[in-house]
């Protein structure tokens, strides 16, 4: 995979140098790039803002340098002019689509990526519009809040996922336990020793017996989620829900009603 990743601050993507995205990166599972935007600008101030017309608080990033440096992109991407889809433009904005892993997953079996990371008020809404002819433009928010800039939003989807394409993590299986890979909350972990401060590691990891581990496993995924996601709870499908899971949500607050899983507080009184 090819991640392209443009800022006005290179350095602050510094970390993508570090950990497994790092070793990807140096074992050519990853060709990612950082390029400063401030290089596609043509005056000697490197200016790539100004103020927003119609007036308004704050500044907006100019078109020029962001045509300039995605036209760079589009020119050297992998798939440009293959029969195969656009390379894919994220924009972190608050204003985007909400990243999950469902969306991770997706993105991680595509060629090319390129993140345009925003600062100020945003980019120039003409940017977005003329990239459509080179790329398939997606914005893209990692929650109901506002940062200062794009970057942060970017290493966390780079990290979530480059950390999915084959070889960047060592045991494979790892990645099929974790939250959200199955919709649900990754269960509680241990590690040695077996007591500590007074708390005892639970008795049944200690059993040696596959099922019963498993089943306990499955039911804090439950017990967690509906805790924790409730929301989560609501979304899974009942045709994959045995009947321990269901006599576990039952005890933790949720039951299936006409094939859809409902808050018991929610059940039609009698």
């Amino acid at each position: 995979m090819r991640i392209d990743v443009v800022s006005i601050f290179p350095e602050y993507l510094a970390a993508l140098d570090l950990s497994l995205i790092g070793k990807a990166r140096r074992e050519n599972l990853l060709d990612l790039s950082v390029h400063d935007l401030r290089d596609f600008t043509h005056d000697r101030h490197r200016t790539v803002d100004d103020t927003p017309y119609g007036g308004g608080a704050g500044m907006v990033m100019k078109p020029g340098p962001w045509g300039s440096a995605l036209s760079r992109i589009a020119a050297e991407s992998p798939v440009t002019g293959a029969m195969v889809d656009k390379p894919i433009l994220i924009v972190p904005a608050p204003a985007g689509a909400v990243f999950d892993q469902q969306m991770a997953y997706d993105l991680a079996t595509a060629p090319h990526l390129v993140f345009a990371c925003g600062r100020y008020e945003g980019i120039d809404e003409r940017v977005l519009e003329h990239a459509e002819e080179d790329f398939d433009v997606r914005p893209v928010s990692i929650g109901d809040y506002v940062l200062n800039g794009g970057e942060v939003a970017v290493l966390a989807m780079v990290e979530a996922i480059g950390r999915l394409i084959p070889g960047v993590i060592g045991n494979p299986e790892s990645l099929v336990e974790e939250s959200h890979s199955d919709g649900l909350l990754e269960y509680p972990v241990y590690t040695k020793p077996g007591s500590w401060e007074g708390r005892e590691v639970p008795e049944v990891l200690l059993s040696g017996n596959h099922n019963k581990i498993a089943r306990f496993r499955r039911n804090k995924q439950l017990e967690r989620t509906a805790a924790r996601r409730p929301d989560l709870i609501v979304e899974l499908d009942p045709a994959t829900l045995n009947r321990h899971d269901r006599d576990t949500l039952w005890h933790n607050g949720f039951a299936v009603v006409e094939g859809h899983i409902v808050p018991k507080s929610e059940m039609p009184q009698e």
